[in-house]
């Protein structure tokens, strides 16, 4: 018989189970939470607008909010068909919101990152089962692409997700995530039909007639290698035409009646002219996307090294190469469809990055799950390159003793130096030892926490960079003087969207023998061709080698001081 000390050893152990389980369940929330905030929410605004693109595109959204004119896109009070207006909606909305700012305009990205990423864990879940859901909540945030698109004001990102959504929908209706362990779907979903048509009318909304091919791209190519022809009509069902047409149609019906030239601008100019010729300039190698989007998936594409086809946890065969060919021909298609293309920019394969996501997160798992010594060399690699990235920032600070160009980590400071460096070495010397311990879900999970604390500092030291990447400080300073003519002279196409859009005006280029006193925006080094025009009254703001604001008038002035 079982004394009454040892019953109650017994009765208690589920006990102490069921709360293990929930502190690791709180553990994981609490985790996830945290990553998806820092990684998609945290300092939209600690960085004026940078680039031509996002200047434009919140103008665009500004005017849609102070006009009420929400289906011509208008830039300088002028129709502006490159994209369509999906985005523009978003930051216009947010505008009306939250008011003008920075985080607003970068508002609908974020967002959109967020619905990805958590409808893809959905389908990761489906397919893989929990843990690689979980892993996908943290890994996909955390990944160089998803940061820099989720914080810029543009329309990558809308559409990407937006693009993301629908292909999962459309692998619902092709019957891949039906399994043993969740519901079995009906063969042809309502829900997922009508979903799957409503999202990709947004895609089309978001970019314009690319969301189509990629997606028929894809699902054409998985059938024709699967010979499941019959599942890939289903996605032609009338539900999901009649979704998809009364998303889409209605904007562009009503810009096109509006505007005569919209579709000769936007079809013909901005998107077949811009993938079949040269106008646009954008011309790159045709392996431009492999370091793009190794750097995108960084830093956990080294997992790539021990890559091998991975089964879903409940999948026969047959459904286990179905599931497979689908999620490589997503990832691989729109790599193949823009490297033909004449225009060649890092945000055109930003889609890839979920399904790419997808597999290697899997691979992960089964890692994992198997505790395969192979799991060690690509966590090694990970902890080394964190530990390897504080040598760049002390060497980027010594070397700024020259004080002949710019160094960022100088630039930062030296807090910013510890405070990044401190999770950095710690982070990758446990990674490496938890990894040669065959500990793998340790070893990944410090890699994350410290891979966010590095990210949190370095967040943190962008308002630093505002003098250098953006127009803001710039207009700031020329609010705060007498209302006088303000002119830009060589400045980069840039720097010119910001002025205009922090100064709520075109500011015009500066030409030899403007009268009248005025002030003039331009870099240090185009400084000696102005003097030679006119003579400088005061020097308002230096922006070092980025720009300078200048009081100047013309040399015959007589009333000049």
């Amino acid at each position: 018989m079982l004394d009454s000390e040892t019953v109650e050893t017994v009765s208690s152990a589920p006990d102490n189970s069921a709360k293990n389980n929930l502190a690791t369940r709180i553990g994981w929330a609490i985790l996830i939470l945290a990553t998806l905030y820092i990684c998609y929410f945290s300092h939209l605004g600690a960085i004026g607008f940078v680039g031509p693109d996002e200047p434009r595109y919140a103008w665009i959204a500004r005017d849609m909010a102070e006009t009420g004119d929400w289906v011509t896109p208008r830039l300088y009070g002028k129709p502006w068909f490159e994209k369509p207006p999906l985005f523009y909606w978003g930051a216009a909305l947010c505008f009306k919101l939250f008011g003008v700012s920075e985080a607003a305009a970068r508002l609908p990205s974020a967002i959109s990152a967020l619905l990805a990423t958590l409808v893809l864990a959905w389908l990761a879940f489906r397919l893989y089962g929990a843990e690689t859901a979980r892993w996908l909540l943290l890994l996909l945030p955390t990944t160089v692409g998803m940061i820099a698109f989720s914080h810029a004001a543009a329309t990558d990102m809308p559409f990407s997700a937006m693009l993301t959504i629908a292909m999962v929908c459309a692998a619902v209706v092709l019957g891949l995530t039906q399994n043993e362990k969740s519901p079995v779907l009906p063969q042809t979903p309502w829900l997922a039909l009508i979903l799957f048509g409503f999202f990709l009318g947004l895609a089309v909304l978001a970019k314009g007639p690319a969301g189509i091919i990629l997606v028929g791209g894809a699902v054409f190519f998985w059938a024709l290698f699967t010979k499941r022809w019959r599942d890939a009509f289903r996605l032609f069902h009338p539900a999901a035409l009649a979704s998809f047409f009364a998303t889409a149609l209605p904007w562009y019906i009503l810009c096109a009646r509006r505007n005569p030239d919209f579709f000769g601008i936007f079809i013909i100019e901005h998107n077949f002219k811009r993938y079949l010729t040269f106008e646009f300039q954008h011309v790159q190698p045709f392996w431009y996307y492999v370091p793009v989007l190794l750097i995108a998936l960084s830093p956990w594409i080294l997992w790539a090294i021990s890559f091998r086809p991975s089964k879903p946890t409940s999948s026969s065969g047959g459904e286990f190469h179905a599931v497979s060919a689908y999620v490589l021909i997503w990832a691989a298609f729109p790599v193949a469809f823009f490297t033909i293309s004449k225009s060649k920019l890092p945000g055109y394969i930003l889609p890839v990055l979920a399904p790419c996501m997808l597999l290697l997160v899997a691979l992960l798992c089964k890692l994992i799950q198997q505790n395969q010594a192979l799991a060690r060399w690509p966590l090694m690699g990970i902890g080394a390159l964190f530990a390897s990235s504080v040598i760049w920032a002390f060497y980027d600070l010594y070397q700024a003793r020259d004080h002949t160009r710019a160094h960022w980590a100088f630039l930062a400071g030296p807090v910013f130096v510890v405070f990044f460096s401190v999770p950095a070495i710690v982070g990758g010397i446990v990674t490496i030892t938890a990894a040669l311990l065959s500990r793998v879900r340790l070893a990944q999970t410090v890699a994350v926490i410290s891979f966010l604390l590095m990210l949190v500092a370095a967040q943190d030291a962008l308002r630093k960079f505002n003098l250098r990447l953006s127009a803001r400080i710039a207009a700031s300073e020329i609010e705060q003087v007498d209302a006088l003519k303000v002119y830009a002279f060589r400045v980069q196409r840039g720097w010119l969207y910001q002025l205009n859009f922090y100064l709520h005006r075109e500011v015009p280029q500066w030409r030899p023998g403007q009268p009248g006193v005025a002030i003039v925006v331009l870099p240090r080094k185009a400084v000696p061709e102005l003097k030679k025009d006119v003579k400088v009254l005061g020097i308002i703001y230096d922006f070092s080698e980025e720009a300078n604001i200048l009081r100047v008038a013309p040399l015959s002035d007589p009333a000049s001081p």
